[in-house]
């Protein structure tokens, strides 16, 4: 069976409103969720404040939509206004793809456009199945480039195999910390990553070391929460026999165990002030030395840190050492919560589904609409720790009463209990939804909802009945805002 192709968020700009009313109609049976504008105008402020994945536009349009006025170079339109809308979205939308639909005598305008950065062109009248073919494999071609993993680590996708696995990267949000990652990781700059429990610290640590010059020596995790003083101190430092009772032999601790590779200290902000001190010295000296001992030991290791604690908040409680924070921080990475980055979590559910249902040997089900709106209503406080767990109970209840070489479906049934319903969730009533990523001040109210309408659309494979459920609205006011926003 045949790979469905990307659900992608297309622009149509053409001046003929049927025209590009069938393109549109041509498109959702692929789940693309279309914007149509007729004018160039129109098209410069999508690109100015949407975000596509696709770009189709006609190379000729007259002055204004729907004039009977020559195709000459004129104005907002001409011969020139696909090149006009080619030459914006390189700039506007860097990652998007631009699809040329020409008439037959502007095949050769058509082809410098290619060469000018156009992702390919389709000559009028449009065979629909070949069009539709084009808008699917440029859709692909963004999603790989987007999914494509790096030589340095597969950073793009961040997949983790070990633990909780299953943290991809699609949001903005997660992109900038994957820059952030690439430009500290060849360094030894001492990094802190701060986060909710669950969003998947350990990772990005995992990462720094896969991108450093230390990638073939020791990644050594520790977690300080709950460690007694003493045992600590053993844990980080080692100890030399007859140190105390029980101390039947040597013991290095994790900081020589890491030597020459990289040192993860999780939940750091947990660390007691005496051994925060401690700590301190063996950052600034680089020896370590163990209890019963009075040699030092020279150490060499990247630092990494992680706490889901306010680090700041802690230094004005006297809780944390302010010389430590300067020491440990000279690159901090936040990783956001998985509800402010909705865009992941369908990424993550279909990831997690395969995974677990390799597992078990079996197909990898399909998670219907229903589902789907409600794993990324709910709030996820566990973050992505608690939306694989989830996942995986599904799997496995779903796979109750289906045969092992059958994939079945997942549903709202196999969701457990305690997840909200998309009404209890909210939304989070705090954030951006969906389309968690870039900054919303001083968009209208009218962009942010068009925004949420065409993500909500894309997320739904333009159920209208299932988004207006979820956008909190009537499938007629639905209906009446495709109309005036010139959605598809």
């Amino acid at each position: 069976m045949p790979t469905p192709p990307p659900r992608a968020q297309v622009l149509i700009v053409e001046d003929e409103v049927e025209h590009a009313d069938v393109m549109a109609d041509a498109l959702k049976k692929f789940g693309h969720v279309c914007t149509l504008v007729h004018d160039v105008p129109g098209a410069l402020e999508e690109l100015r404040h949407g975000s596509f994945d696709v770009i189709v536009t006609d190379l000729r349009m007259p002055a204004s939509a729907g004039a009977n006025t020559p195709t000459g170079p004129v104005g907002d339109g001409g011969a020139d206004a696909g090149m006009k809308v080619l030459e914006a979205a390189r700039q506007a939308q860097p990652t998007a793809e631009t699809i040329m639909v020409t008439a037959h005598g502007d095949v050769p305008t058509a082809r410098a456009a290619f060469k000018l950065g156009a992702y390919d062109f389709i000559e009028k009248p449009l065979d629909l199945e070949v069009f539709r073919a084009l808008v699917n494999r440029a859709a692909e071609t963004v999603l790989l480039r987007h999914a494509a993993k790096s030589p340095d680590g597969g950073l793009n996708d961040l997949v983790q195999h070990d633990g909780f696995e299953g943290i991809i990267a699609g949001s903005e949000a997660m992109r900038k910390i994957i820059d952030t990652v690439r430009a500290v990781g060849p360094s030894n700059l001492p990094v802190l990553v701060t986060g909710e429990s669950g969003t998947g610290k350990e990772l990005i640590a995992q990462a720094i070391h896969r991108n450093s010059l230390r990638k073939t020596k020791k990644f050594v995790a520790f977690n300080c929460a709950g460690q007694a003083e003493s045992l600590l101190e053993d844990q980080l430092f080692g100890h030399v026999k007859g140190a105390f009772t029980g101390a039947e032999r040597d013991r290095e601790g994790v900081f020589a165990f890491a030597d020459a590779g990289t040192l993860f200290l999780d939940e750091i902000g947990d660390m007691p002030m005496t051994m925060q001190a401690k700590l301190l010295r063996v950052l600034e000296s680089g020896e370590v030395v163990r209890l019963g001992s009075n040699e030092a030991k020279h150490v060499d290791v990247r630092f990494v840190s992680a706490t889901n604690k306010d680090l700041k908040q802690s230094v004005q409680q006297g809780r944390f050492r302010e010389d430590l924070l300067f020491r440990i921080r000279g690159a901090e990475i936040h990783l956001p919560p998985l509800r402010e980055r909705r865009d992941d979590i369908p990424r993550i559910v279909r990831h997690a589904v395969a995974k677990f249902a390799g597992s078990l040997g079996r197909p990898a089900p399909d998670v219907t609409d229903a589902a789907m709106m409600r794993l990324t209503a709910f709030g996820w406080p566990g973050n992505v720790r608690q939306l694989l767990n989830v996942v995986q109970n599904m799997v496995v209840m779903g796979s109750a009463g289906v045969a092992p070489d059958q994939a079945g479906t997942l549903d709202v049934r196999h969701i457990p209990e305690d997840i909200a319903t998309p009404d209890e969730a909210g939304m989070a009533d705090d954030d951006a939804g969906p389309a968690a990523g870039g900054t919303l001040a001083g968009s209208s109210l009218a962009a942010l909802e068009k925004r949420a309408i065409r993500e909500t659309l894309r997320l739904t494979a333009g159920n209208r009945e299932h988004a207006a459920r979820l956008l909190g609205i009537g499938e007629r006011t639905l209906y009446r805002k495709l109309k005036e926003y010139g959605l598809r």
